[in-house]
Formats: structure tokens, sequence, C-alpha cells
């Protein structure tokens, strides 16, 4: 007989079983998710103290939520240390506790399915053994570095324990997840197993007496002095190849408290305090919040039917980039064109896709089964989502849009891609104009998380909702955006492109002008950008947002020339295998990189006023998540507000004279 324990606890359930086994539910009272707050660790310290009066034969620690088993540490906490003191004590306490839980006399064991990240993973690491449910969504990693701070509750000492120095600094360094596939062959898990034989498999693994896992042979020899000094040296110059300006201090703190301190922070009190009470952590936890704000605008409406079907007119660079990512998130595809030969290319992308991105190739081919080349247009009738991804010419958009109503289900929506034309233009004309909607994805889809979700006048139909949450559905960001031209994203990002390409016509190299602006922290300069974008686009985007009659004359030349950008191999740069080959750059005068960001900055806030976007902080998130701009400032206008307006809007650097 399996005896529940009423011991009054708001989030733990402790069940003793009749082969002596414990078996430990988190379940937070009144939220979602599973998550470390102060008062849920003050209840597990209780449940250590019942199981010390009363050892059980094991214990196994797994989740009453669907959603997964620890979603980390509660983000609310860290957002309130207001002193050095604070910020110690939050330390120290999952510290202690852990050490307790790793203590003790019994067998534990983590059963993990669906999310374990952060705080959750350091408490699954401080039990004995783990299984993780091997199904979709399950997801081991110490992300904190993306917010600007440290695993500081056991993480970085017991980790490479586990896995070894060199694979545990990797996920602490870059906050990657290990699916269960990955996790069992890293080590970190002792068995992944379908869900259906998790508890049977957890209640052996508990009562096997084997001892726990750790690293062996030369994983685990690089994580013992004198070797750890080596590999703390090469991650060092790692980090500061990447990030040469020290933006992200969080990850060079990382190695110091491994490598110096046997992972234990407590033992460095003033990196704690340097780290968790810091501008960037501050700055990264607000990234996080606009994150997860945009990931509500993708939540469906209560009762709503999710998609199943796309299809997708155009099978260029973008539709066809599209209706792979769409096959890879579990929907059936259909991608016409106007004949075979032209779809073929996106299928054999699409295919590199799926096998980069699943690793199994059962499931790799099975998400390419689902992308269906379909010249004729036969998945118009059965599709839920129609997006067109064609040139952009409103004439050719229009006539395939009348085209396609008619052929569509009648609560189908019509999405245009487009990225410059008018979503209102476009409906003119239209039997049934609310059906049509704006889902304007950046180019690489793969990588670029955020999409802007276009409605033009009112929404009398919800398109602009429904569409929300069908780009929540494929994982992506949906960012609500009112009809104007460029949107948010190619808004801003036209004059600050058009700036640079002023500093270039007054004498400086295109190398520096880039340079200015990745030390500043952008992924890309300005000109590479432009030619990843492709030079023609830039042009049109200029005359048209930035009211550029004359353009910058280094973009004249090369247009005249036909020298396009990446996609020719020559534009500021020439390109090689999808890279730009660069010359080496000499260092930006003072000045430069708040000269080229103001324009940006300036643009972005002027959108807000105009309701391009609802307020300041979804401005933020999708300059972001659409550009890449610096996370670690919290966004432009965040920027503009908190770094002054001598850093934020600048002394604009004088233009160089030309040579």
């Amino acid at each position: 007989m399996n005896t529940p324990m009423p011991h009054g606890w708001r989030h733990w359930r402790l069940e003793r079983r009749t082969d002596g086994l414990a078996w430990l539910t988190f379940d937070r009272a009144g939220a979602a998710v599973n998550a470390l707050s102060a008062e849920v660790m003050a209840e597990l310290a209780a449940v250590l103290d019942a199981l010390q009066a009363d050892p059980p034969a094991g214990l196994v620690i797994h989740s009453g939520k669907a959603a997964g088993f620890i979603a980390g540490a509660d983000i609310d906490e860290f957002a309130e240390l207001n002193s050095p003191q604070q910020a110690q004590a939050l330390v120290e306490r999952g510290w202690r506790l852990f050490d307790r839980l790793a203590a003790v006399p019994y067998p534990t064991l983590a059963l993990i399915h669906g999310h374990c990240l952060g705080g959750g993973l350091e408490l699954a690491l401080a039990c004995r053994y783990r299984i993780a449910v091997d199904q979709p969504g399950t997801s081991l990693a110490l992300p904190e570095v993306m917010l600007g701070i440290f695993p500081g509750w056991g993480g970085m000492r017991r980790l490479p324990a586990v896995i070894g120095a060199p694979a545990a600094l990797d996920m602490m360094l870059t906050g990657r997840p290990a699916d269960a596939r990955r996790a069992a062959a890293l080590g970190l898990v002792d068995a992944r197993v379908p869900a259906r034989l998790a508890e049977a498999a957890a209640a052996q693994q508990v009562r096997s007496g084997k001892p726990p896992r750790r690293a062996r042979g030369m994983a685990g020899w690089l994580g013992r002095w004198p070797l750890k000094l080596l590999v703390a040296r090469r991650a060092h110059r790692q980090i500061a190849a990447r990030d040469p300006q020290g933006h992200y201090p969080a990850a060079p703190a990382i190695v110091t408290l491994w490598s110096r301190h046997d992972g234990n922070a407590l033992r460095a009190p003033d990196v704690v305090q340097r780290i968790l009470t810091s501008d960037t952590a501050r700055n990264l936890l607000r990234v996080f919040r606009l994150q997860e704000r945009l990931k509500a605008n993708g939540k469906p409406a209560a009762g709503a039917r999710p998609a199943s079907h796309v299809h997708v007119v155009g099978a260029g660079t973008m539709g066809g980039d599209i209706a792979a990512w769409c096959a890879l998130k579990g929907l059936t595809v259909t991608l016409q064109d106007q004949d075979a030969a032209r779809i073929a290319p996106a299928i054999g992308r699409a295919a590199e896709l799926h096998a980069r991105k699943l690793k199994d190739p059962h499931a790799a081919r099975a998400a390419s089964d689902r992308l269906i080349p379909d010249p004729d247009g036969a998945g118009v009738a059965r599709a839920d989502v129609v997006i067109e991804a064609i040139t952009e010419q409103a004439e050719a958009k229009q006539a395939l849009y009348r085209a396609l109503q008619p052929r569509m289900k009648p609560d189908a929506l019509l999405a245009t891609n487009t990225s410059s034309l008018s979503l209102a233009a476009l409906r003119d004309g239209l039997a049934q104009p609310g059906q049509l909607v704006g889902i304007h994805f950046f180019n690489p889809v793969a990588k670029m998380p955020l999409v802007e979700v276009v409605q033009a006048g009112p929404d009398e139909l919800g398109a602009q909702a429904r569409a929300c949450a069908f780009v929540g559905q494929i994982g992506k960001l949906p960012l609500p955006v009112r009809d104007a031209p460029g949107f948010l994203v190619n808004a801003v990002l036209a004059p600050y492109m058009l700036e640079a390409m002023r500093c270039v016509d007054a004498g400086l190299a295109p190398e520096t002008v880039d340079l200015a602006m990745t030390d500043f922290g952008m992924p890309m300069g300005p000109l590479e950008l432009a030619d990843t974008v492709g030079l023609d686009i830039a042009m049109a985007a200029g005359r048209q947002l930035a009211g550029q009659d004359e353009p910058p004359r280094c973009l004249a030349e090369r247009l005249a020339r036909g020298e396009l950008g990446r996609k020719t191999g020559r534009g500021f740069y020439a390109w090689h295998d999808g890279k730009a080959r660069k010359n080496n750059a000499s260092a930006p005068p003072p000045g430069l990189a708040q000269r080229l960001v103001q324009p940006l900055v300036e643009r972005a806030a002027q959108l807000v006023p105009d309701g391009v976007v609802a307020d300041a902080d979804l401005a933020d998130a999708g300059v972001i998540f659409g550009t890449g701009f610096a996370p670690f400032t919290g966004g432009p206008l965040h920027y503009r507000a908190t770094a002054g307006p001598t850093s934020a809007a600048g002394h604009a650097a004088p233009a160089p004279s030309n040579p």
C-alpha cells in the first residue's frame, strides 16, 4: 500500500511506497511551471528533515507539472536583489540545501521530463542518479549565463565532475540545452526511457546500488589540477575572442569560479556581488522578460484549433525556408511554385535543416516527408494557413490573392511575407480583405526568432491574434505591429545602414565601420548586414523609409556594377562560401558607434508614439530579437533612457574627410 504523508506543505507531496521507496512530487502551488522560490526551498528543507528522521530505502524526485521538471530559480527573486548581502544570501541558500541533498545516506534519483533548467538541473545533479524521459520537449541546461549570472547552487562543481570539464564548460558558457538523447550520450543522465517505463526504471535505478556517474578518462583528468588551469586558460581566450569588449562578464566569472574555487561561489563573494548586481544581469533579465511577453502573444485563444496544414506559395529562399521550418515543427506543408524544378532546391535545403536540427535520422526523414512539392497548388483547399512569399510586386501579389481566396477554406488565414509593401494596399480590391494578414519572417528563417505580425485597420476577423498563435505554434516570437513602411525592424535598420554608408562615402573603410558596431555589441556590422540583406533591397528601403533622393555614393556605385552583396558574391565585401572576406580593420574613431546607432534609436523612439508597436518595451523586444541589437543594453530605448544622452544619442563623431 502506498501512503501519502500529510505534512501541510504547499508545493511538495511525499508518498511512501510498500517497497520502502519515497516519491517526492514537486507541484508548485498556483503556478503553471515549477520554479525554485525561497518558499519552495524552505519546504524542501523541511522534507529533508522529515526523511532524516525516518530514512527511506531511496528517494525519487519528480514533477507534478505536465510542462516539465523544474524551470529553474524564481526569476522574480533575482530582480529584487538590491544589495551584495541579498545576492550572497541567495547563493548560499541554494548551495547549502543542495549540498545537504547530495549528502543524504539513502540513494536519490531525479526523474526528469520536459524542461530541467538552471536550478532544476542543479537539484538533479545533487541526486545520485538521473533518468530522462525520452520525449519531445525534454531539455536539460544551465542557461544562467544568458541572464548574465552563473549556476551558483552547485552546478559549476557537479556538472564538470559528471560529464567532464570541456563538455560542462560548453554547456555553462553557451546555455546550450541537451535533449534526452544527448544527455545520455554525455553521461549527464544514467538512462533515457520512454514515458510508459519511466516510473519502473526510476525505481529499479534507485535500488540498483550502482555508483554515481563520474567523468572518466581524459575528460575526468582535465578537471583536475594542474590540467584544469590549461582548460581554464583556453576557455578565457575563447571568451575574449567572442566578447573582446567584456560586455558579458558572467562567462569569464564561471571559468574563474570553476578553476580557482572548485565551483563554489561562496568562496568568492566579490564575484557574486559584482555579477549578480551588475547592469548586464539586470538588462539580460529584462530581455528574458521581453521574450516571455512575446511568447505570450503566441498563446492561442481558449478552444482554438492549432494549424495542421500550411501552404506556401513561392519556393525561393524565404518561401522555401519558411516551408522547411513549418515542416520541422510538425506541420504538413505543401510548397507551390511554377514548376517542380523551382521547388527542388528548397526541398534540398529543407533536408539539410531537418538533419542538422533533429539529429535522429528517422525524425529528420519524417520532417522532410511532411514537406510536399505542390506545383499545381492542390494544398490550398486543405490549408489552415496560406503564406505568400513571391516577388515584392504589389500587382503580382494581388492577382495571386484573387486566385487563392475562392479556393481556400472560409476560416483559413491568408498571409503575406512582404517586407516593404503596404498591407492596406495589398488588401485593396480583395473579396475578403480582412482575411489577409502580414506574417513577416526574417532571413535566415531558422536562426531569427522574431516574426512581425502585421495588421492594417480594424481586425474584425481576429486575423492578427490567430496569426500570432500560429507563429507561436511554430516556435517563433510574434510581434504585433501596425501596417506602416518597414513595419518596425526594417524601419529602424534603414537609417542605421544608410548612416554607415555615409561614413564609407566620407572615407572610412567598411571594416572599420563594422568593427565599431561589433565592438558595441552587435552580432554583425551594418555593412555586412546590408550585404546579407541585398544592396538592391537596402536601396529600396532607404528611399521608402528615409526619404533619400540621392543614395550614398558607395551604394550607387556598387549597384551600377551589379554588386548586390552576398547573393552576387560581392558588395561591400567579397563573399565566399557564405562568409565575408574582410581586410584588417583600423581602430574606429571615437564616437563612431554612437553616431551609427543614433538614427536607429531615434527611429525606434518615433515608432512608439506613431503606434507601430504598442509600447517602448515591445519596440525594444522587436529590435533585439529582429536585429540582434546588443542584448546587454536591454534594447535601444532602454539604452537611451538609462545610459544618458551622451552615451545613447552620443556626441556624433565628425564625418571623416576623404583621403
